[in-house]
Parts: structure tokens; C-alpha cells; sequence
């Protein structure tokens, strides 16, 4: 399974948005460089809250820029950087894959994927109505999250929009994603 890099996106201080950057430098069990979610142990806010000596397992967000055109076709405008990810993908599932699952991006870097992003309202404070469009429920009652996935970085390594990206699935039996 391949795909490419889109664009990138890191902030130094707590925003929703990220801007894009030319490159980012993905750090060997920390994340990108210079980006406020960067470190070994968690960063998001909500989990800071809660036990701030958990491993990071949201080191960077990856989101499929498709899932844009798909906003866009229910009235919402939504470029990369714009939910706070760090990498935007093209043509890969990134829904579909299982939990480690290795992204080998560009000549070097490689990340682990650890779970489904798990959006909240400050989705909707971005734009009104967002949230349901990115969460929601399948006929099962089973919530279906679409704004992206996390990993954490295995080898280091440069990143710019451009960059070829390469799925290598772990041995079976394959776990699906679940929030983290």
C-alpha cells in the first residue's frame, strides 16, 4: 500500500490549527521537532489532565487529505494543518489500516501506527457542525472516527510534501485501530 505526503504541519504552542511547513523533522521517540504534542510521555492537554507520565502514543497525527473533498461536499472548508495534524496523506487508507502498522516516509523516517484519532467539540469551535461529519456511528451503533490516525516515530528523519509513503503491515492476526 502506497501513498504520498501532501503537506506538513507542526506548532510550537497549543492551537487547533497547525501551520504548513516546507519540512518537518520527525525525532526517534518523540515526534516532530519543535511541535507542542513532541515528547515520550503525552502532551494533548486532556491526558496531561489525567495521568502525564503515560507513554506518548500521539507523537503525530497523520490525516488523508480525501477526507477534505468529503468535508467540503457537506459545507465545510478544510485545508491541511487545519484539524492540527502534522502529515497530510494521499492516496493510502489510513483508516484501514491495523494498529503497527510501520509508515516508512520519504528516504528515512518511519512511524508506528498506535489508534484513530479521537476528535472532540473543539472540532466544532473551528467550524460549527464539523464534529459529526468526522464522528459518527455505523447501523451497529459502533462509533466510526475519520479524523485521522497517530503513531510514533521508530527512525527519524526529514519530511516534505512530495514524499512517497509505504505501508508495511505486521504479521497477522492484524488488530483494527482504536482511539488513543
Amino acid at each position: 500500500m502506497r501513498g504520498r505526503v501532501t503537506a506538513v504541519s507542526s506548532n510550537a504552542t497549543y492551537s487547533f490549527t497547525k501551520p504548513n511547513r516546507d519540512a518537518v523533522t520527525l525525532l526517534t521517540g518523540l515526534g516532530v521537532e519543535g511541535d507542542v504534542h513532541a515528547g515520550v510521555t503525552v502532551k494533548h492537554r486532556s491526558r496531561l489532565a489525567r495521568d502525564p507520565t503515560r507513554p506518548n502514543l500521539r507523537q503525530v497525527h497523520l490525516i488523508h487529505e480525501e477526507l477534505f473533498a468529503e468535508l467540503a461536499g457537506e459545507g465545510h472548508e478544510v485545508t491541511p494543518g487545519d484539524l492540527g495534524e502534522n502529515i497530510t496523506t494521499s492516496g493510502i487508507d489510513l483508516l484501514g489500516l491495523p494498529a503497527g502498522t510501520l509508515l516508512r516516509i520519504g528516504d528515512s523516517a518511519v512511524l508506528e501506527v498506535t489508534g484513530l484519532r479521537n476528535p472532540c467539540l473543539q472540532i466544532d469551535h473551528f467550524q460549527d457542525g464539523l464534529l459529526k461529519h468526522v464522528v459518527g456511528r455505523d447501523a451497529d451503533g459502533t462509533v466510526i472516527r475519520r479524523a485521522g490516525i497517530m503513531g510514533i516515530v521508530k527512525e527519524g528523519g526529514v519530511v516534505r510534501p512530495g514524499d512517497p509513503i509505504e505501508a508495511q503491515l505486521p504479521a497477522g492476526p492484524h488488530r483494527p485501530l482504536d482511539r488513543v
